[in-house]
Parts: structure tokens; sequence; C-alpha cells
């Protein structure tokens, strides 16, 4: 098939931001024609890449992916309203200059987060009558709403109902909408989309990064090898409700726990401020590490952690960091509810502790301590035969292959209302 995957965030971006690529990758080694539209590289910094210069249009080939870059107004602060200037410059752009710009396609994915990406995909279906998989990793507007940005969380009736229509018109024109966690496919049922439309698509890890292996960092960083070390890594915001993990370990004052925690965002000064207030000497702060040095990281762990703030939404949401932790095949202190806490709970892939909650996360800790680095690993393989089994590259492409096939040969009836007549598939 030649498949379209319109995506705002694409390599070399890292973190979640690089899973479309992965896809696009496994698509390419199953013999597919793979064309990515997307923006020029400045996520998380909101600084272009270096080696990139913004113009109309710049193709590449990139791991046999052909790539059509459009041009966007860059940032990714906490200002909500440059994020939106972010999200819908890419829309616009990418509707205008890059869906023109494209071959005929056999099927469209989507990747629905933001929501601005409706633009192209509503222009690729008026002009040519594209089958469209839309994916939903992340509802909104629920999202903006607990994202910490500023003025987010004050959003209106008016405007929630103005996006959630909007959501609403992007499940209707998608001929398929998937969905990364149980929890986002029985909200989406509960928000108008047919059950028969549905099919569940979890996140991979980028297994060139994440696996077992790598070389632990404990000697660099001056860790006893007997040390139990919990690594975090990822944003450092509101999301997040990383003051409680600090909280947690101030409770657990205990000289054989390390806290590793990389990454940056808007609260990490405010971490690091209350994690001296709080005189917790096995914490230690590395700054954003870039993404190869994140195999090392992770074989330094015997324990990761994977926090949500306490939200009703954080009840469906399933981060990409545990896919990567048990990719790496280690064990994860889930401070959370919900789909990641019942996948960590009943796959006995390691501990859960209620969200936000130090006292809980404290138990946790002491618990991964007593069970010492010998029980966590054999945790750990738990964890990677969960990871093989649900969430690798090698099922997951399995599964959207068969997605896209069947969009792109059994088209719902209805979807062609949004394709002008004579259209050829």
């Amino acid at each position: 098939m030649r498949i379209g995957i319109f995506t705002q965030w694409y390599e070399p971006e890292p973190g979640p931001a690089a899973l479309s690529s992965v896809a696009a990758r496994a698509l390419v080694a199953r013999g597919h024609e793979v064309h990515a539209l997307t923006g020029f590289p400045n996520y998380p910094s909101g600084r272009l890449a270096d080696g990139f210069h913004q113009r109309p249009r710049v193709r590449e080939l990139r791991d046999g992916v052909n790539v059509l870059r459009v041009p966007l107004v860059t940032g990714h602060d906490q200002s909500s309203a440059r994020r939106i200037v972010n999200y819908a410059s890419f829309g616009l752009t990418a509707a205008v200059l890059g869906v023109p710009a494209l071959p005929v396609l056999d099927a469209v994915w989507v990747n629905y987060s933001p929501i601005t990406l409706a633009l192209p995909m509503w222009v690729q279906q008026l002009l040519r009558g594209t089958p469209t998989v839309c994916d939903v990793a992340d509802l909104w507007p629920d999202t903006m709403q607990v994202s910490g940005l500023d003025g987010a969380s004050r959003l209106n009736g008016r405007a929630i109902r103005a996006v959630g229509a909007w959501c609403k018109a992007m499940y209707a024109s998608s001929d398929l909408v998937t969905y990364i966690s149980p929890g986002i496919g029985q909200v989406l049922a509960t928000r108008g989309v047919p059950q028969a439309r549905l099919r569940y698509l979890p996140k991979p890890a980028d297994e060139r990064i994440f696996h077992p292996g790598g070389v632990s960092l404990r000697a660099t960083l001056g860790i006893d090898e007997h040390a139990v070390v919990l690594c975090y890594a990822g944003a450092m915001g509101a999301a997040q409700g990383l003051e409680a993990l600090l909280e947690a370990t101030a409770l657990v004052n205990d000289p054989r726990l390390v806290v590793l925690l990389a990454g940056s965002g808007t609260q990490e000064e405010q971490l690091k401020w209350h994690a001296a207030q709080l005189g917790v000497p096995g914490v230690r702060f590395l700054g954003r590490l870039p993404q190869d040095a994140m195999t090392d990281f992770m074989a330094t762990a015997d324990v990761a952690y994977v926090s949500l703030a306490d939200h009703p939404l954080s009840a469906v949401t399933m981060p990409s960091k545990t896919q990567a932790t048990l990719a790496s095949g280690r064990a994860i202190l889930a401070a959370a509810s919900g789909d990641l806490a019942d996948l960590v709970r009943n796959g006995r892939l390691g501990f859960v502790a209620r969200p936000g909650d130090a006292a809980s996360i404290a138990a946790a800790l002491k618990a991964a301590i007593a069970g010492g680095r010998g029980e966590l690993a054999r945790i750990g393989e738990v964890a990677r035969a969960r990871y093989v089994a649900e969430f690798s590259i090698e099922h997951t492409t399995d599964e959207l292959e068969a997605i896209l096939t069947e969009a792109s040969t059994h088209p719902r009836d209805g979807v062609s209302r949004l394709r002008p007549a004579g259209v050829a598939r």
C-alpha cells in the first residue's frame, strides 16, 4: 500500500514525538510506501533543531520514509496562546502546502493530537477521497485542561463545547478510529463513536533505544552496586505530579534508595527547590539527556517511575514511558489510577501507588527496597515478556497494517460525503 502519516511531530524530535516515525519505519520494512507529512523539528525546546532551515516544502528520505516537511511557528512553552499558534500554523501549512504535494494514497493515518491535524485530514478527503484512520492518543479538550498551560484550566464552557464538536467531526469523518488504552476506547464510545469503528492500537517503544542491555551508569554516578535505583525520565510539569515522589522519598529516608530524575519542564526549578527544602540527598537531577543516552540510563534503573497527576483524565492515560520501561525490562512504580494501574497490578509488573499521595508512594518505595535488586530484576523479566506480547513494534505493526488495509479496502459508508464524485480510490 501507499500510506500517508499526518503528524506534527517526527524524528529527530525525541521521546513520544518520535513514535510516528517508529510506525513509519516498520511499515516500510514490510514493503509499504510511506509518506509522512510533518513539521520542522522544534520539540521539546521550542527552538528549530540544528541543521534545519524552514522553507515552504522540504523533502527528505529518512530510513526509507518519504518525509515532507512544511513550516510552522515554533514554540513549546507554558503559554497556551503560543502553543495554539504553533498547532494552528502547522495545521494550516500542512493543509495548504503539504497535502497538494503528496501522491495519491491508499490510506492515511492521522495522529489526532493536536486536533488541528483535522485541516490536512479534511483537505485530503475532499481533494482525493482518501480513506482515513484517526489515531487518538490524547483526549481533547480534556488534555488541554490538565496540561499546565497558562489559562488552559480556565477554558469556558463555550470553548470546551467548540473543541468537543471539532473532535466529534474528526471522528465522524474517519473510516476507523484507533485508541491507545482501554479507557480511551470507552470514552470515545460514550462520545458517539460507534463500536464498529473503534480499534485498539497501543503504542510501542522505540526499540532502537529501549531494550534490555546498555551499560549501567552506576560507576559514573558513584552509586553503590547494592543501592536500589529508581529512575524517572521525561517532562517535569503539572501533569506528572513529581512533588509527591520527592515527599515520599523524604518519608522513606533510606540510604539504600537513589532517585535519578532526567528531563526538564515548567516545574523543574520548583522541584529542585522542593527537594532542597526536604533535604533528600538520594535525589539527583540529571537534566535533559540525549536520546542515545537513554539505553544506559534505563540500564541503571532497578525500577522506573511512571506518574500522573490525580485527575479524571489520568485514569485513561497510558504514558509512552510505560512501554519504554517494559521494553527495557524494568519494573514499574506507577503512581496512577485506571488503565496504567490496572496494567501494572494485574500483570505483576511492579508496584502501584495512589497518584499524588506521598504516603502511598513511600509504601511502594519501601516494598521495592525490601524486595531487593534480585526480585526487581525478576519483575523486569516479566515486564519485558508483556511488552513483546502486547506492545512490541512487531505486534503493533501487525495491528496497524490490518487496520489500514481494512480502511483502504472497506471504507465506511457515509465517508463518501467528504469525497468528490468520481474520485478513484
